[in-house]
């Protein structure tokens, strides 16, 4: 196989763990970040938690976007609400033959990327929980496996570091799977910042999930989307649960820090698309509206 280097371009927590378990497999490993992560990697390293590790992970870390003019592979993990800018950013700094990896929520980033670029960049699903607890520190709380599209070379690097990558010729279908899960827990986790497990248990908000599960479906079948039924998706939801038992949302962990949250590439995209395509959605906008209305009331307040 061809030496690979990867570049993280938004090393959060999931660049950052993706990274730093690149890293540790023997890849190069470049992460472009916000300054204070980058000076405590440089200092310390990255420091990984795992239920079977936990150690720093020896990484390159940089502010700069021309950082990535050595990578063989780039993988995009900004936030849906950034895909424009970084992919403009990425553009003049991208080396020929290099890949360009959606590792993003939602489900129009491709789309969106080449709008811009013209860069024909490569979708991926990303199933992980996991948070910074600190400068340069990332922890893992669950999953850790990606869905792609074709990509052999992905699938290599994935193997070589044992990164679990299954490859799917329904990536549109697969996108939409994952754009249900995080509809699921999303919404509900920020508005009552609940961790996974108390949503599916209890019997009232079990409900919404399945209701506001059946609209995502209808909308993504209204869009030509081949999905599972509803009913198989509720299964899937609940073990996702299960998996991730002790997490929160990325959205619920943005509201808490005052973030801008990606709830508009989520329920709100469901319910933009749903206006579109004649296909009602009142779960979704409501759990959208609420999450919105959070969200703008800590930007705004000092």
């Amino acid at each position: 196989m061809q030496a690979e280097h990867v570049a993280i371009v938004g090393a959060g927590a999931v660049g950052c763990y993706f990274g730093g378990m690149l890293a540790r497999g023997g890849l190069p490993v470049t992460l472009i970040g916000r300054a204070q992560h980058v000076d405590a990697i440089h200092r310390d390293g990255l420091f990984l938690e795992r239920s079977d590790f936990k150690d720093f992970v020896k990484v390159h870390a940089d502010t700069r976007i021309e950082a990535i003019q050595e990578a063989t592979i780039v993988l995009l993990c900004v936030k849906t609400i950034d895909t424009e800018s970084a992919a403009a950013a990425i553009a003049p700094n991208l080396r020929d033959g290099a890949l360009l990896v959606s590792f993003q929520n939602g489900v129009d980033n491709a789309e969106r990327i080449y709008a811009t670029t013209g860069i024909r960049a490569i979708p991926a699903v990303v199933y992980v929980a996991c948070a910074m607890t600190g400068p340069g520190r990332v922890r893992h709380y669950g999953r850790g496996d990606i869905v792609i599209g074709g990509a052999p070379r992905i699938s290599a690097v994935c193997d070589r570091t044992q990164i679990p990558c299954r490859v799917s010729d329904n990536i549109a279908g697969e996108l939409w799977t994952k754009l249900v899960m995080n509809c699921a827990y999303n919404a509900i986790s920020a508005v009552t910042q609940a961790q996974y497990i108390l949503i599916k248990d209890d019997p009232l908000t079990l409900d919404v999930m399945k209701e506001l599960i059946a609209e995502v479906v209808a909308v993504g079948v209204a869009a030509g989307v081949v999905l599972p039924d509803a009913d198989r998706l509720t299964d899937a939801a609940l073990k996702l649960g299960d998996a991730m038992a002790n997490a929160t949302s990325s959205t619920a962990q943005d509201l808490a820090r005052g973030r801008r949250t990606e709830i508009d590439s989520l329920n709100g995209y469901v319910a933009r698309r749903g206006r579109e395509l004649g296909v009602r959605t009142p779960v979704n906008s409501t759990l959208h509206a609420l999450v919105k209305l959070i969200e703008n009331r800590a930007i705004v307040t000092p």
